[in-house]
């Protein structure tokens, strides 16, 4: 019989949704910005996350409250897998997270894309293609932990000089006035608190902490359950698949209602702000979407975690795995969107330019 406590899986996941729906946190986006239109705003937002997470965990161990597992750097599984993911978010539209919320919201193209997602993972670590991720992750695996392990220097340290860092770059983007949501507002029908929440756009850099301060409520209320570990989106929709197709009760545990929360509560961010809608698009975007969400489960399993379990939560233990698989996103984001976004556009306006200049004899 499930512990009670896993409830709180469903609660933690519902406010999770509801933020990252209200606060428009795309991870695909902060990630294809920074190739796109080269702004670092949702990035920044995003770093913000991580360093506040940081900071809890670092407070949390140091208590007693949890004791996080760092896993070693598996250097190919990790680079292969991130990027791959890193392309997959592109062509889905979303990241793990992003294809939840997304979901929650009416938009079709992520129902496929997350169905596609979640079966892919299962198949990558308790099914048909677990053999695969076994043999990748055991080529070139290393003695890496954490970063600060590596050079001899305490846990705290870098938590220091990560929270530092962020906070000279959330300083820079205050001031130069990028931090600050657009100014174009829908009218107000409501007041107060109402407004607020469902009216108002919100603050990326609220958007960022409020992520980071769930991240934190994610770890004691996880290990209290049972499941020690923080926020995870891949392992728990693997475990959601297996449970609708086995029925096995063993599968039901604080991560599953997590994710389950994470839709539910943006479906209802989504049809309280009246911003739900069914939206069914092309052949050619849900073909694109499905194929997405394959690369993002096989991605996510061969890395260890996906853009939360891996880019948020581990880069928060300054884990060499979450700081690799980053960089690697980042880098799978940034070819992807080169190849369907960048080069496609650079052609359009080449071809406008030639029709507008006369030939020259």
């Amino acid at each position: 019989m499930p512990s009670p406590t896993i409830l709180t899986g469903l609660v933690v996941g519902a406010v999770l949704g509801f933020i990252l729906q209200r606060g428009r946190f795309c991870i695909t986006g902060a990630f294809r910005d920074l190739w796109v239109s080269r702004s670092w705003r949702w990035f920044t937002a995003f770093l913000l996350a991580i360093a506040v997470q940081a900071v809890g965990v670092a407070v949390l161990t140091g208590a007693g409250s949890i004791t996080p597992e760092i896993p070693k750097l598996s250097v190919v599984a990790t680079v292969v897998g991130s990027f791959l993911f890193g392309v997959g978010i592109v062509l889905a539209g979303g990241c793990a997270t992003g294809t939840y919320y997304r979901a929650g919201e009416g938009l079709v193209g992520s129902w496929f894309a997350l169905v596609a997602y979640a079966t892919a993972a299962a198949a990558s670590k308790t099914g048909i293609l677990s053999g695969v991720t076994t043999w990748i992750k055991g080529l070139w695996v290393t003695n890496l932990t954490t970063i600060p392990a590596s050079i001899g220097v305490p846990d705290w340290v870098g938590v220091v000089i990560l929270a530092g860092v962020t906070g000279v770059v959330v300083h820079r983007f205050i001031i130069l006035g990028r931090g600050l949501p657009a100014q174009v507002q829908l009218p107000a029908q409501r007041t107060g608190l109402a407004h607020l929440l469902l009216e108002k756009q919100w603050n990326p850099l609220v958007t960022g902490l409020l992520v980071g301060i769930v991240a934190i409520v994610a770890w004691p209320t996880s290990w209290a359950s049972g499941h020690p570990d923080g926020l995870g989106i891949t392992t728990p929709s693997s475990n959601l698949v297996s449970l609708i197709v086995t029925g096995d009760p063993k599968r039901l545990d604080w991560g599953v209602l997590l994710v389950v929360g994470i839709l539910f509560g943006s479906y209802i961010a989504a049809k309280a702000s009246g911003e739900f809608r069914v939206r069914v698009p092309s052949a050619q975007v849900i073909q694109r979407s499905i194929i997405g969400g394959i690369l993002m489960g096989i991605g996510a399993a061969w890395a260890g975690g996906c853009s939360i379990g891996n880019a948020l939560v581990q880069t928060s233990l300054l884990s060499w795995q979450g700081w690799a698989a980053l960089v690697f996103q980042v880098l799978g984001v940034g070819a992807a969107a080169w190849f369907l976004l960048i080069r496609p556009r650079q052609r359009r306006r080449a071809e406008r330019t030639a029709v507008r200049t006369p030939a020259t004899v």
